[in-house]
């Protein structure tokens, strides 16, 4: 039996959340709006996902409302499909060890979104499920996409391909997606022999957006000497945006922190897509050199791997 306690809890207005807390991280579920996880951290600790004040407690309406915290949609993205409001009631199941959150059917796509949010008995793990369904009379092409809004002042990493000498791999290693207003020479980016890393800057002007296909499985965001780190399995399918398994957008408000589930066809009445992300947090520090990364980061991924070959 899993120790985690299920609260209900009134948070930033909004009078009917769920808490998730095993007595050493806890979250906050949204159930008046969303599906969305709202609040991330240690108990009684910063919450590592950003929050919009501005919309805490809403309710309603026909404008999506970005909120914060984290959410399901799905890709490839086009507006107004993929960013249909979510400001209605969710429907929810707790079953003494696992959260589900399962999103009225999206009268404009067909499509139904599910969460299911399982908290490790003690330690400091999260397995999050995230499902569409697809209830609508004709078969759809989608992408699970999950979107981590990250507070500010943080600093997103990923891992870039091993290094391989040219003399033993012939065939280029992955892709690398830019969007229109992609600044390869914007301040906030650091591009590294290891790592791609890109700073949250409130005070910046611009947006940024970067995608890649990430075989290793892992993107992280390292916060107030706390790093979030997200687990996730790649697998040898078409994705969206030229093939891209990993996102990171950042404004002046944020950084999201994003995963992508392959390409799937959803069947007619009831056909779905599933992607898994596992979460940790670790208090520890990690600076912007790369052997920081490498001392402090790559034993927490080691660690981590068991997770990707759990059966699904």
């Amino acid at each position: 039996m899993s120790n985690s306690v299920m609260e209900k809890v009134s948070y930033g207005g909004w009078k009917n959340c769920i808490l998730l807390t095993n007595g050493r991280i806890e979250l906050i579920a949204t159930t008046d709006v969303g599906p969305r996880i709202i609040r991330l951290g240690n108990v009684g600790g910063q919450n590592l996902f950003k929050e919009y004040k501005d919309q805490l407690g809403k309710m309603g309406g026909r404008n999506w409302n970005i909120y914060g915290g984290h959410r399901l949609w799905h890709a490839p993205e086009a507006s107004p499909r993929t960013n249909n409001p979510d400001n209605e009631p969710v429907p929810y199941n707790w079953d003494g060890e696992t959260l589900k959150l399962t999103q009225n059917i999206e009268s404009t796509t067909g499509i139904r979104k599910e969460i299911e949010i399982t908290l490790d008995k003690t330690d400091n793990h999260v397995k999050v499920v995230h499902r569409l369904i697809n209830n609508s009379l004709w078969p759809i092409e989608a992408a699970v996409w999950c979107l981590s809004v990250m507070t500010q002042n943080g600093r997103a990493i990923i891992p870039n391909e091993p290094y391989r000498a040219p003399s033993e791999y012939l065939l280029p290693a992955r892709p690398l997606a830019l969007w229109h207003y992609t600044d390869m020479a914007d301040k906030r980016w650091i591009w590294g022999t290891k790592y791609i890393q890109v700073r949250q800057d409130p005070t910046a002007s611009t947006f940024q957006k970067v995608g890649v296909f990430n075989s290793q499985g892992w993107a992280a965001y390292y916060f107030n000497k706390q790093l979030f780190l997200k687990r996730y399995s790649s697998i040898c399918q078409p994705y969206p945006d030229f093939g891209c398994n990993t996102e990171i957008f950042t404004n002046s408000d944020m950084l999201e922190l994003e995963t992508l589930g392959p390409l799937t066809k959803l069947d007619a009445n009831g056909g779905k897509a599933e992607h898994i992300e596992h979460w940790f947090i670790y208090d520890i520090e990690v600076k912007e050199d790369e052997n920081s990364i490498d001392r402090q980061v790559l034993p927490l991924v080691s660690k981590t791997n068991v997770y990707l070959s759990e059966p699904r």
